[in-house]
């Protein structure tokens, strides 16, 4: 498997976990409401507030989840490019990145790479940006070694 197979599979396993995580949530909502609701007494519509707040919220993450999914397969690990791209990976003289989506750090064969999303402010940086290339972000400045 290839450097960018494992980051694209350690960016799916990360957004799928979240929305696992979101629809487990969104059942234990449920079905608090539902158990709410049995009792129905005044007391409990203020709990059920927070209740439908949480429900409601958990909700959009999901659907935010779910979105990322999407963009995720839009990634074709096959495809080389000089110019960063969705599904590059950017390495420089101070960090590597993956542009992907907006995870953080991934470990992966004594690497580090930061994933992160082409709408980022780092991500606009990187877009279209090939080897050698320079550029500033944080007062730092990336010498661009290599785009893969």
């Amino acid at each position: 498997m290839t450097t960018k197979q494992k980051l694209l599979q350690k960016c799916n396993e990360y957004v799928d976990k979240r929305i696992a995580d979101y629809k487990n949530e969104i059942q234990l909502i449920k079905e608090s409401i539902a158990s709410n609701d049995q009792g129905n007494s005044e007391d409990d519509d203020a709990g059920n507030g927070k209740l439908f707040n949480d429900l409601e919220k958990n909700m959009e993450h999901l659907n935010d989840a779910t979105k990322t999914k999407e963009h995720l397969k839009q990634i074709k690990t096959n495809i080389d490019s000089t110019d960063a791209m969705l599904g590059s990976i950017v390495k420089t003289n101070i960090m590597n990145f993956y542009i992907s989506t907006s995870i953080g750090k991934i470990e992966i064969d004594d690497d580090t790479y930061f994933a992160i999303s082409l709408n980022s402010p780092i991500g606009q940086l990187l877009k279209n940006k090939c080897e050698k290339d320079v550029f500033e972000f944080n007062q730092k400045k990336y010498l661009i070694t290599e785009v893969i």
